[in-house]
Formats: C-alpha cells, sequence, structure tokens
C-alpha cells in the first residue's frame, strides 16, 4: 500500500515557502528540470512578485549570460532603451522570445517606476542578473568584451603606469573574435586557441587587470559608485573565467569535458556571491546548477561529475543559501507522459492539485520509512531536455515545487 504523502504538500506560495525554511535566505534558489517552459516561468514569476511584495526580495538572477544580462538590468532599473531591445539582447539561448521572461522584465521595470514616482531610494528598486558565463553549448565567447571593458574602466581612473598593459596590446593579443568562437573547438582540443601563443600572456594580463582592481577599491569606489564598481569587478571575474575555460577546451586529457562543466559552475559560483553580496535574491536555473549533490551527466558514453554552483555556493553561504527543485509531471508535447506510480513524481501526480508546494525532506522520510516495495524508483525520460529528480537527493533540498503539467511554452 502506498504511503500517504498529502500532508507534506502546501499551495505555492511564498509565505507556505518561507514555513518550510529556518529564516529567510539571502539567496533562494528556484530549480527547474527543463528550460524555457512557460508553466514554469509563471511559477517563478509569481514566487519572485510574492517575494518581493512580502519578504524584502529585490534582486532575481537567471542562468542566462551575465553581459548580456546588463542590458536588462539597465532597462528595469533606469529606463534604458525599450522592453523589445531588453529581452532580444538582454538574454542569451534565445530565452527573449519566451513570453514568461518578457512579462517579467515588463513588471520589474513597472515597479521600479512606481517605486521611483514614490520616492523610495535605489536599494528599494529591483535588479535583474544573468549569473552565467558567456557560454553555449557550442562555444565559448571571446574574453575581448569583459577584457577590454575592465581595462577601460581602469583606464579612466587609476595613474596609467599601473595598468600592466596598454588598450592596443589587449587588441593585438586578443585577435579576431572568430578565432574564440569556433564550434569545432568545442569537440577538438586541437582547434581551441585557448593555450596558443600570446594566450597565456593574455591570462596574466587579465589577473593583473583584476588585482589592480580589488587593489584600487578605497579609490575607485568614492560615494554613490558602487555600481560602477561591481560592474567592473564582474568584467574581471567573466574575463579571467573564460580564458581559464578557453584553455581547458585546448585540454586534450580525459578529464577535458568534467573540468569544462566545474569551470562554468564556478563561473557561475562568482556571479552568485556578488549578487548575493548586494541583498535577498532569488535565483532560477537548472536543478544541476543549483543542487547541493553533485551534477553527474553521460556525454559519448563516458560519465561525468563535478561540483554544482549550488554545492559550492552553499559551503560559502551555509544557512544564507536556500535551495528549491522544481519537478513535472508531464510535458506532453515534448513526449513526456504521466509518471509512472512508483516514481516520486509518479506519487505527487496522483494527488489532487495543479500545483503544490513539498517539504522535501518530509516527503523524503516519509518514502524512506514505506516498505521496500513501496520505495519510489527513478524516473526515466524520453526526451533528452528533461531531467527527472533523483529520489536519493530528495532530502538535500529546502523544498520542492511539483507542477503537474507543463504546458506548451508560448513566444512573444
Amino acid at each position: 500500500m502506498a504511503t500517504d504523502i498529502t500532508d507534506t504538500t502546501h499551495a505555492v506560495d511564498a509565505e507556505a515557502l518561507m514555513r518550510l525554511l529556518p529564516a529567510r535566505p539571502g539567496l533562494l534558489a528556484l530549480g527547474e528540470p527543463t528550460h524555457g517552459e512557460g508553466t514554469l516561468l509563471d511559477v517563478r514569476n509569481g514566487l519572485f512578485r510574492q517575494l518581493v511584495e512580502r519578504h524584502g526580495y529585490r534582486t532575481i538572477a537567471i542562468e542566462s549570460d551575465c553581459l548580456t544580462g546588463l542590458a536588462v538590468d539597465d532597462y528595469v532599473t533606469s529606463g534604458t532603451g525599450t522592453l523589445d531591445e531588453a529581452v532580444e539582447h538582454g538574454f542569451s539561448h534565445g530565452w527573449g522570445a519566451f513570453e514568461g521572461n518578457r512579462e517579467l522584465v515588463r513588471w520589474m521595470r513597472a515597479y521600479n517606476v512606481r517605486a521611483e514616482a514614490d520616492g523610495l531610494p535605489a536599494s528599494e528598486r529591483l535588479r535583474f542578473a544573468g549569473v552565467d558565463g558567456p557560454l553555449e553549448i557550442s562555444h565559448a565567447a571571446s574574453p575581448r568584451q569583459a577584457l577590454t571593458a575592465l581595462h577601460r574602466y581602469l583606464s579612466a581612473r587609476v595613474d596609467t603606469e599601473l595598468l600592466p598593459c596598454t588598450a592596443e596590446t589587449l587588441d593585438r593579443l586578443l585577435g579576431a573574435d572568430d578565432r574564440w568562437t569556433d564550434p569545432a573547438a568545442m569537440r577538438d582540443p586541437a582547434r581551441s586557441v585557448g593555450r596558443s601563443a600570446g594566450t597565456d600572456r593574455l591570462r596574466l594580463l587579465a589577473d593583473d587587470l583584476a588585482a589592480l582592481l580589488d587593489a584600487q577599491a578605497p579609490h575607485l569606489i568614492p560615494a554613490g559608485a558602487r555600481d560602477d564598481w561591481d560592474r567592473a569587478r564582474l568584467y574581471g571575474r567573466t574575463a579571467t573565467g573564460l580564458l581559464r575555460y578557453h584553455s581547458a577546451m585546448a585540454d586534450p586529457s580525459p578529464s577535458r569535458m568534467a573540468r569544462l562543466c566545474a569551470l562554468r559552475d564556478m563561473m557561475m559560483t562568482g556571479n552568485l556571491l556578488a549578487v548575493a553580496a548586494r541583498g535577498p535574491a532569488l535565483v532560477h536555473a537548472h536543478n544541476s546548477h543549483l543542487q547541493r549533490a553533485k551534477s553527474t551527466m553521460r556525454m559519448g558514453g563516458a560519465p561525468l561529475e563535478w561540483w554544482s554552483a549550488g554545492a559550492l555556493v552553499s559551503a560559502r553561504l551555509g544557512g544564507e543559501y536556500a535551495f528549491v527543485a522544481m519537478a513535472l509531471g508531464t510535458i506532453r508535447h515534448r513526449g513526456v507522459d504521466t509518471p509512472p506510480p512508483d516514481t516520486v513524481e509518479g506519487r505527487l501526480y496522483a494527488l489532487p492539485g495543479d500545483r503544490r508546494l513539498v517539504d522535501a525532506r518530509r516527503l523524503a522520510a516519509a518514502l524512506e520509512s514505506a516498505p521496500g516495495d513501496a520505495r519510489p524508483e527513478p524516473r526515466t525520460s524520453p526526451w533528452f531536455g528533461y531531467a527527472p529528480l533523483d529520489p536519493a537527493h530528495l532530502a538535500d533540498s529546502d523544498g520542492l515545487v511539483f507542477v503537474k503539467d507543463a504546458l506548451a511554452s508560448l513566444a512573444s
């Protein structure tokens, strides 16, 4: 007989979510098992609004390019550009096309307009951040944008003799951008420029520029200029991270792909810690990036594993980090049908309601205490883009949002 788990679930609501946690976390991570599903974006948007209006959250960070995300932040904070421009140019991976992301940006800008009209200080206005590196599955970006922006910031504010190089030297060493973004380099280390002549010097120069930025902090952060310095630090993290990533792309060893995965999550970690330092924030990314357990995948038949950004951030922030996973019943337009009844998703699917907030640890305990034949089995997905829950890691989550059915995504 199946274990009764009804009393482990609640309505999806920020108040109920906060009751699951010992205290309001500075960084509240909401995972998702797949990308781009409009139903999940609606859940995220609704929770973020409640967190803003009831619990003082002021930033949302998503798994999107940290540099392109600056365009969205500029729009929501100061009205720079238009909504169309912000969603077109401020999201990577093509995610600006999803209506849920467009609605998020529209609401954030409207909130800030009202806050400004009410005379609220800048600290009470909403901010947006991308926390992924400038990386795609097919390639990594050139470090040019981040490196030259960092150099430009410093050259306008510190004595010239303190700079380790000129802008012309950077331009010469960087060369053409398309040599960095060759898609063939993702599979063939020999095609990568990450260890070519001049690249090692670029890594040293990027490190020197980032160190100079930190060393000059008392001079560079006068009253009112903290945002500029924070943005310059983002450029520094991104430049050094990209150069490290490109170097790993040129590595022919068997650990190459696992190292690339780990370096991506390390870049995300630096960005998440910077977001957390700004005040309470909601971060939304794939479960695999936010979970406390090691992330795993198979590529070319070989198993890969690495510590996720969530695991790294949790180790640093402790109780200031909370992770709430998301799980799905069906994505019928992707061939993911009703979950088997012996899976966690199948147990939750049998309960009433379309969306449920689950006390993940109580659910894990209830399932663990069930007779052996009633314990959940891992679910398998017929579609590569959806990652089911791993029952073994259920108790590592601070909560779980279960959505019974994901409807087809709507593009703007």
